[in-house]
């Protein structure tokens, strides 16, 4: 398994996670974990997702979604889970 956390915040607008989850689907990227919330009209989700299917590299996903949030007027950022687990192993 090929984990990754993906955080999406910006301002909420309609199509959000539609967005974001027909790109994983189209990338065949699995989301094993998903939160979302809207605060005083702020939009945050984490999402964790097993890339092991996808046939892409790591920093082309990274860069495209990026792009996608640019589009929808979204924050997008794409981490390596390993990074957040040695980090709390310090």
């Amino acid at each position: 398994m090929k984990k990754c956390i993906i955080t999406v915040v910006g301002k909420d607008t309609v199509g959000i996670i539609a967005k974001v989850c027909t790109y994983l689907a189209e990338n065949k990227i699995n989301i094993l974990d998903i939160s979302q919330t809207i605060v005083q009209g702020y939009f945050n989700m984490m999402m964790i997702t097993d890339m092991a299917q996808t046939e892409k590299e790591f920093g082309d996903v990274f860069d495209e979604l990026e792009q996608l949030g640019n589009e929808i007027g979204v924050t997008i950022r794409c981490q390596r889970a390993e990074i957040f687990e040695k980090m709390h192993r310090l």
